[in-house]
């Protein structure tokens, strides 16, 4: 048996269920609705994995309008460095 498999059943239905509250918590839409629903722990997976891929979508579209101010900086007439110090604020 590998360490991952020994680990994995070493893990009780309370560990299961505070770790699926803990997901269900940092997804931020309706949590005062979550709180008087209960649902499985496949439909909280389910749920968190779209929000994650919706976070993913948001990222990717920041990140290319990003690249395109940074490529046009200089024909809109914006400093670079400006811009760059801005973002990682």
């Amino acid at each position: 048996m590998s360490s991952r498999e020994s680990r994995a059943s070493s893990i009780n239905q309370d560990e299961i269920n505070s770790l699926i509250s803990k997901l269900q918590n940092l997804q931020p839409a309706e949590r005062d609705q979550r709180a008087l629903t209960t649902a499985s722990a496949s439909e909280v997976l389910k749920e968190i994995c779209r929000y994650i891929k919706g976070l993913q979508r948001e990222v990717d579209d920041l990140s290319a309008t990003i690249s395109h101010l940074v490529a046009s900086s200089d024909s809109i007439g914006v400093d670079a460095d400006i811009l760059r110090r801005l973002l990682q604020q």
